[in-house]
């Protein structure tokens, strides 16, 4: 356990100094924050100073090397709009994302596995089509298409649930949270839904096929022989074995999640980092894009190795170190 633990960190650490360099890159090569930041007819002298001061005129080694410098020390930069840490607005901005990111998993898992198990038990049942044909849906219907007719649908024409924004939200040991509030969880459900829909359907694919191929294997057929109750064999003896590529392919998709909320964050207007991000963006603003970028990747090396570590404590046959038990 302890080599295997060492050895990923030692993989982590380069993935983030290799990827570290890769966004350094494709941030420096985009545009240039002055022409947004300073007035066009700002005189060419504030113009330079504006560049001095944002140290956009230095070599893009000694840009990189000062990042990689401040970033060891816990910095990673300066917001060149708010004019304050970039990793502070981030985390300021993370317990929304975190938040909306978990409540989706939840739901997928709370709607995906029953689904999934039904679908897999009674394969040729009118109801297993019907959510089959579902999940095609799921995967089919762009987040972006989908957030907007639930916002017409139960927004402006049911009128039953906010469009946009988080709500009342809260302070719990300094983090914010909506879902602790009426007024906040009738925020966070519709975006919720909206970015758990993919996983609701990648959810019930997975039960579903782990469903049919574990009902097939002799330890079921034995405990069926054995006389034990329907209830008994599926939710004890076949939904821990269904649970392995589940955990395994949930683990890696929480990251994807946070990551990708951009589009779920946009459309309803739920401040996390994904909005920040687009803000950023819009206005060049580097240092924001950098620290977001590098934050998703330590959160991915982190995310992948706790799937490790999972797994292996679902499955006591798995051995970490490589050797059999």
């Amino acid at each position: 356990m302890t080599l295997f633990l060492l050895r990923r960190l030692l993989q982590g650490a380069i993935v983030v100094v290799v990827m570290s360099l890769v966004v350094f890159i494709g941030v420096y090569a985009i545009g240039n924050p002055v022409d947004i930041l300073i007035n066009p007819d700002a005189t060419p002298e504030i113009k330079q100073q504006a560049i001095e001061r944002l140290g956009l005129d230095r070599p893009f080694l000694e840009q990189y090397g000062t990042f990689v410098v401040r970033a060891l020390q816990g910095d990673l930069g300066r917001s060149f709009i708010y004019d304050e840490p970039a990793l502070k607005l981030i985390l300021q901005a993370m317990p929304a994302t975190l938040e909306l990111a978990i409540a989706s998993m939840v739901l997928a898992l709370v709607f995906g596995i029953p689904l999934g198990m039904a679908a897999g038990y009674w394969p040729d049942s009118w109801g297993a089509n019907v959510i089959m044909t579902g999940s095609i849906l799921g995967f089919s219907l762009p987040t972006f298409w989908v957030g907007l007719m639930l916002i017409v649908l139960f927004s402006v024409e049911l009128g039953w649930l906010p469009s946009g924004g988080r709500g009342e939200t809260v302070v719990v040991f300094g983090v914010p949270l909506s879902f602790l509030t009426w007024n906040g969880l009738t925020h966070l459900f519709l975006p919720a839904l909206n970015l758990a829909l993919f996983k609701i359907s990648l959810v019930i694919r997975l039960t579903r096929a782990g469903m049919r191929e574990t009902l097939q294997q002799d330890y079921i057929k034995y405990a069926r022989s054995k006389g034990l109750s329907r209830h008994r064999v599926v939710f004890v003896h076949a939904f821990r074995n269904i649970l392995i590529p589940i955990v395994t392919v949930l683990g890696l998709e929480i990251g994807s999640v946070i990551a990708f909320a951009v589009v779920t964050e946009t459309v309803f207007s739920w401040p996390g980092m994904g909005k920040l991000i687009i803000d950023s963006i819009n206005v060049l603003d580097r240092p924001v894009v950098v620290a977001y970028l590098m934050l998703t990747v330590v959160m991915f090396v982190v995310i992948n190795l706790l799937v490790d570590l999972t797994y292996s404590l679902v499955d006591p046959r798995v051995r970490l170190g490589g050797r059999p038990r």
